[in-house]
């Protein structure tokens, strides 16, 4: 057995490494928000047809949740990981391929594969955060690693809405340059080299690391992998495992849809589009840095977004030590009332008071997900790799929600479509209710979730 003075600076190596892969798939799930605008004017996209970029991302963990489950119940996390990283490189460069052709359909295929990587490396990462390190530490270690992916989430719309957006229009009727369009398809060539930079780097210590961290896992039971089948069996035999899956669908729909519109409906001649009001607020005007001419540009717009995710960023520390306080069912009753309230506000009164509500529901989207989770696991008769594998397809809500929400604003506008998240944080708010009057079931503590 090896000595324990040698593994402690292994595993702290480790963890930071795996902390990194947090932050890599928030920072690459929080670049879809500008680039659903930069598609949607380069390539002259309706508002529906936008949304395909949420959908080719999203759409991966339906397909790919239960299969990459059962891939970790029959082998070690570490070939989990470094397959998942391999399969992020090739999303990577098939989209770097696509800005060069410049062709929409192969972006999505990129996506696609991108999000499956991503996909199985989150279905991995929770059990290796919590086993690298003190048992009674695990909690924390996870919501340390989350904190990062967090902060990802917050800085990518920035960065990506400076890289993709310059210059650019997504206004109906509005023609995008040539010059302007290349200048946006070269933004986009640029991240994802660096994306892929990146994560080959992860890749390579992870490999450095691969036997620190084989070590530090406990050992599979044996005879414990379940197949493919056997998983989805298992998980659709519990009410509750459904009834957290219907949760994650919708609240990951509403989220996202929510997310990927934000830009173009900051930029809306109807909420910011007009208006300097955005930037007399401190921090946000200096974030959003104005260009000198009168309203809100698309890409001055979609800086403005990383005050969305920054806001869940911030809610989650806040939410932690309400947690600490309040029964979980009951605070997420209250979030997600006053969200879809919010949702309701900006569908009734619009303007510019619309932009800034908007931007703050997703101070209360912060606490959801987790909760949802582990909610879900303290109920489910089902196992909790049954469970779990239910709870991230039904992460897929983020594939097709965005996609009606695109199809509302055509049909009327970006604010009187949030009637749709409206609605998903009415029912989530339903769930809430329920879930504080049913029985939990007793057994092993449920596994903390990791944000999508």
């Amino acid at each position: 057995m090896v000595s324990e003075s040698k593994p402690t600076s292994g595993v702290t190596g480790a963890f930071i490494i795996v902390t990194c892969l947090f932050f890599a798939w928030g920072f690459i799930t929080a670049l879809n928000d500008p680039l659903v605008a930069a598609v949607k004017g380069i390539f002259t996209l309706t508002r529906f047809e936008a949304q395909f970029v949420a959908f080719a991302f999203f759409i991966a963990y339906g397909l790919i949740s239960f299969p990459a489950a059962a891939l970790l119940s029959r082998v070690r996390a570490m070939p989990s990981i470094i397959a998942a990283l391999i399969a992020m490189i090739v999303g990577c460069l098939i989209i770097l391929l696509a800005a060069n052709a410049a062709v929409f359909t192969l972006v999505l295929v990129g996506l696609f594969v991108l999000a499956s990587g991503i996909t199985i490396l989150q279905v991995a990462a929770n059990p290796l955060v919590a086993a690298l390190g003190d048992p009674s530490k695990s909690h924390f270690r996870l919501t340390l690693s989350q904190t990062f992916n967090s902060l990802a989430t917050f800085i990518a719309p920035i960065l990506g809405s400076h890289l993709f957006l310059k210059g650019l229009e997504v206004k109906e009727g509005v023609v995008v340059t040539e010059e302007v369009r290349q200048r946006a398809l070269g933004g986009i060539d640029t991240a994802y080299v660096w994306l892929c930079g990146m994560i080959a780097a992860l890749a390579l210590f992870m490999w450095i690391y691969r036997r620190t961290v084989t070590a530090a896992l406990p050992a599979p039971a044996a005879d414990s992998g379940q197949g493919v089948g056997a998983l989805i069996s298992d998980a659709l035999s519990s009410k509750w495992a459904l009834f957290g899956g219907a949760a994650i669908f919708l609240y990951v729909g509403a989220e996202v849809a929510i997310g990927t519109q934000m830009t173009a409906f900051l930029n809306d001649n109807a909420i910011w589009g007009l208006s300097d009001a955005p930037f007399a607020v401190p921090l946000l005007g200096a974030t959003m840095g104005s260009d000198g001419i009168a309203g809100v540009s698309v890409e001055e717009a979609g800086k403005a977004v990383g005050f969305y995710w920054g806001g869940a960023m911030v809610g989650r520390a806040i939410g932690s030590v309400l947690l600490a306080r309040f029964s979980a069912p009951k605070l997420l009753a209250v979030f997600t009332a006053i969200a879809a309230a919010m949702c309701l506000y900006v569908v009734m009164v619009g303007g510019v008071s619309a932009g800034f509500v908007a931007l703050g529901i997703g101070l209360f989207n912060s606490i959801m997900f987790p909760v949802i989770f582990t909610i879900t696991l303290e109920r489910s008769t089902a196992s909790t790799e049954a469970t779990s594998g239910l709870l991230c397809t039904a992460i897929v809500g983020g594939a097709l929600l965005p996609l009606l929400v695109g199809k509302v604003s055509e049909i009327t506008s970006y604010h009187a479509a949030l009637i749709v998240p409206a609605a998903c944080y009415a029912l989530l708010c339903v769930f809430a209710i329920a879930s504080h009057k049913a029985k939990v079931t007793l057994r092993d503590e449920p596994t903390a979730a990791t944000v999508h």
